[in-house]
């Protein structure tokens, strides 16, 4: 068969089955340092909401993909972003997770070399300087930054970086209608999962496992009961096409009108969505490697992912609100996150049972079904950032599934 055609095109789901990335790269150390060289080093990688990074001098610090980066507002209140590193001898710069430059400079606490907000080398400390040295040469390290809604964004490759907008910006597209970048973070969640990062995302994908992982997310999302995802992966779509039932079109269940215990908005559902995402009640954005975003009426919930070595990664979701819901005296934030952070739990003890069984298995890849042409898309997506031979060329954007996808 030719590779065109491995993707269905009358529905979502693969022709045959297809074979999975090798189980050795879900835990060779080899193979995560290679992927953390190319996938985590050269791609747009989430850091933190622009707002957590309030005025001129404030910074913090985060891990990335083996390196450290320092995230700053500088003297025109604009966010930069530069490697922990002096450029002198390499010392550490900043010893703490964040706080603020005093008097607008970056001291290296070694040997005093002294840097500004643009990361400009402005003094050596009490060194000499010497013939052939040009202070211009030495200036701090750049980190491309880039935004989205209020999401902040780092690239390693710096002005080698692709452009946000052409990685990005339609994957991202599904939520233009919701006010991102004015909305603030009322709940954190975060844990450490005992599996390789990619299988999270694979776990994310699909799903097969809906209806033995996920009981109450199923009773809310009736589709998923099914073990699909929306209404075009099931092959005889069409003949129920107009049929508006929660379990054929994907919407929640009757009644239901976002993501909570009882399905019923905690607050006022925001302005501006489309009658068709307030009627689906869920719509979802992917920034790959390391965040997706779901919309719902009320508010919308990140969730990060971070790998920490090859069978470990740690995810961090926010729950982000209008400002004003926050103030709200009816909100109940502990119930409403209770249920998202429900089905979280479910996936990642999911996917700690997927990795403990990798080290055991007799076969050196799985099979993936029909309904997995996410996962596989996601796999291809891997061997491309990878520079392996693909087994096909996915499409070209899901963008548009997404919009529709729970």
């Amino acid at each position: 068969m030719s590779r065109e055609g491995i993707f269905a095109t009358d529905f979502n789901g693969l022709t045959e089955a297809q074979p999975t990335l090798p189980f050795a790269w879900y835990y060779d150390r080899d193979q995560y340092q290679r992927e953390l060289d190319t996938i985590w080093s050269q791609n747009w990688v989430y850091l933190c909401r622009a707002d957590s990074v309030t005025a001129s001098g404030d910074y913090r610090v985060f891990a990335l993909a083996g390196h450290e980066v320092i995230l700053l507002r500088d003297d025109a209140g604009e966010l930069c972003a530069y490697f922990n590193s002096c450029r002198h001898r390499g010392s550490r710069l900043c010893e703490q997770g964040g706080g603020s430059f005093k008097r607008g400079r970056i001291i290296c606490p070694y040997h005093s070399w002294s840097y500004d907000l643009r990361g400009r080398l402005v003094a050596t400390g009490s060194a000499r300087t010497v013939a052939g040295f040009d202070p211009a040469d030495h200036g701090l390290s750049p980190v491309a930054i880039a935004s989205w809604g209020g999401f902040v964004f780092a690239n390693l490759a710096g002005a080698d970086a692709r452009p946000f907008a052409e990685t990005l910006g339609e994957e991202l597209s599904p939520l233009n209608n919701w006010p991102l970048a004015s909305l603030r973070v009322g709940h954190r969640f975060s844990k450490t999962l005992a599996c390789n990062w990619k299988l999270f995302w694979e776990n994310f994908n699909e799903c097969l496992h809906c209806p033995r992982v996920h009981p109450g997310l199923c009773q809310l999302v009736p589709i998923y009961g099914r073990g699909l995802m929306v209404r075009k992966d099931d092959p005889h779509w069409r003949d129920r096409a107009d049929d508006d039932n929660a379990r054929v079109s994907g919407r929640l269940r009757a009644g239901a009108e976002t993501w909570s215990p009882d399905g019923r908005a905690a607050v006022a559902a925001f302005t501006g969505l489309t009658e068709a995402e307030k009627g689906i009640g869920h719509t979802y954005a992917v920034a790959m490697p390391s965040l997706f975003v779901v919309g719902h009426v009320d508010y919308v919930r990140s969730v990060q992912i971070t790998p920490l070595d090859s069978e470990r990664m740690r995810l961090d979701a926010e729950w982000l609100f209008a400002p004003e819901a926050l103030d709200d005296p009816g909100l109940d934030l502990p119930a409403l996150t209770a249920f998202a952070e429900q089905v979280m739990l479910e996936d990642g003890q999911a996917c700690e049972l997927n990795q403990r069984g990798l080290r055991s298995a007799s076969a050196s890849h799985g099979i993936l079904m029909s309904e997995e042409y996410e996962v596989f898309a996601f796999q291809e997506w891997v061997r491309r950032e990878l520079g392996e031979a693909p087994l096909a060329e996915a499409r070209a954007s899901r963008a548009s599934r997404r919009k529709e996808r729970g």
